[in-house]
């Protein structure tokens, strides 16, 4: 019953959200076609095509915004979320969804193939610039109602808090100093089967006691704030509470790192709790390998004719391949061949031995001013990151991400806490790219990496990749 009606909640949630979509998609219409010609005719002299004309569009325009909404959990139980996160979430899906619908009508050209013709592009601005404010004004306007609705007794669950005095106060604290969770406490059970009281919540008895109290009073969620330790000796209470239908909420004292992501999944039917230290959200996932490939496909295209010229003009200037393969560390540690315009004389690994003492890098990272091994054409090359063109293949292939931390040739130089950056696929351009290149040390490279990591969002990518190419241009850190 409590997972129907959850979906039912979730379900009406989401057809409020397209129900606000499809009046932005008319409501830009109206305002291009009809109020622009009217207020600013030498802007826009004539009205746009029939609406009928722009139907066909809004299937894409919806979806554009459904894949951003689910996949950020918007249609979970949003009971004790913070007011301030949940809008900065809603104004990070308009940017992934205004994104994608500039990608599918301006990139993909689904005008043309829908609409045999351009759409305006004062039209898609408009209708994102709507959406973005009506689905967050949407969002708080439901959650200041729902909480002012539970702060007057009203949408309130009622609740058991099991645990040591300590820790079930401690959590009772928390649910008495956000009233607008709406969470009513029934009472205390200390699991050490002590009976005193130690604040203004009854203490109802110990653990023996929490079916009669169940029974006895109205409770739809039971917390246990127990360790580990202690779950063994409730997985009787546990299915006992699962068949009366009470839902049971276990606060684990795991002490996770503040950068784990922590969610519940399951395995073979067994709950699975996942601490995880890198972006896990399957949809944006997909997301983030869809939009690798889609433009990592368009790059290589285009850069097509400049690799075969530059390959040409290394060919002829040096002796050895024009292409340097070079193993590094991707995902996890796996090995992969990274590949690049050669840049430096065919013997250049053989001679790093002599030159390891003249690094002015710490870490693994090697970079030296004035590299004999470095040919003259290479030098240009690196300026513009143009031996770099090549990695287009290793995004198309999997090997890497557009923008990612940057692989290196060895994993063991990491201290424990930076092969964390090995958990996300590494990428041609990234924080560091952005925030300087070679001109930063190693550890604050690493740092950067770090960052990337735990503030990852496709919105994130796009800026990054947006940054480069006035950092490559202005070649502030290149080597």
């Amino acid at each position: 019953m409590l997972k129907q009606r959850i979906r039912l909640q979730a379900g009406l949630v989401l057809a409020l959200d397209l129900s606000l979509v499809a009046a932005a998609f008319l409501l830009a219409y109206a305002i291009r076609s009809e109020l622009f010609p009217r207020v600013l005719p030498d802007l826009f002299p004539r009205p746009l095509y029939p609406l009928s004309d722009h139907l066909p569009l809004l299937p894409v325009a919806l979806l554009a915004w459904m894949a951003p909404l689910v996949a950020a959990g918007r249609y979970r139980s949003h009971r004790t979320a913070n007011l301030r996160t949940e809008g900065t979430a809603i104004l990070k899906v308009a940017a992934a969804a205004t994104l994608l619908m500039v990608f599918a009508v301006f990139v993909l050209q689904l005008d043309q193939l829908l609409l045999e013709d351009r759409v305006s592009r004062t039209w898609v601005l408009l209708f994102s610039g709507l959406s973005s404010v009506l689905l967050p004004a949407e969002t708080i306007t439901l959650r200041l109602l729902a909480r002012n609705l539970r702060q007057k007794g009203l949408n309130q669950r009622a609740v058991l808090i099991a645990g040591t005095p300590e820790a079930a106060r401690q959590l009772a604290r928390s649910i008495e100093d956000h009233a607008y969770w709406g969470l009513r406490i029934v009472g205390l059970i200390h699991t050490d089967g002590s009976r005193s009281a130690q604040g203004a919540q009854p203490v109802r008895g110990g653990v023996d006691d929490i079916l009669r109290v169940v029974s006895e009073h109205v409770v739809d969620d039971v917390f246990f704030a127990v360790t580990p330790n202690e779950l063994p000796a409730l997985r009787a209470i546990f299915e006992a509470l699962q068949e009366q239908g009470i839902r049971t909420r276990i606060a684990l004292d795991l002490l996770p790192p503040a950068h784990s992501r922590v969610q519940l999944d399951s395995l073979a039917g067994r709950p699975l709790l996942t601490l995880s230290p890198a972006p896990s959200s399957l949809p944006l996932l997909l997301f983030k390998r869809f939009y690798d490939i889609c433009i990592g496909v368009v790059l290589l295209t285009i850069s097509l004719p400049a690799i075969l010229v530059l390959a040409l003009l290394i060919k002829v200037t040096s002796s050895g391949s024009v292409l340097y393969r070079q193993t590094r560390c991707g995902l996890n540690g796996r090995c992969f061949t990274m590949y690049k315009l050669r840049t430096m004389v065919a013997d250049a690994d053989a001679r790093l031995a002599e030159l390891k003492h003249l690094n002015t890098m710490s870490g693994p990272a090697f970079k030296m001013d004035g590299d004999p091994r470095i040919t003259p054409l290479g030098h240009y090359l690196r300026r513009f990151s143009l031996d770099e063109l090549p990695q287009f293949w290793n995004v198309v292939r999997g090997d890497m991400s557009l923008v990612g931390p940057r692989p290196l040739e060895e994993k063991e130089p990491y201290t424990r806490r930076q092969r964390r950056r090995l958990s996300m696929k590494p990428g041609i351009t990234c924080l560091w790219q952005v925030s300087g290149r070679s001109d930063l040390d190693f550890d604050r490279w690493m740092e950067l990496d770090l960052e990337y990591i735990d503030t990852w969002s496709p919105t994130l990518d796009f800026r990054i990749m947006l940054k480069t190419i006035p950092a490559v241009l202005s070649r502030r850190g290149a080597s």
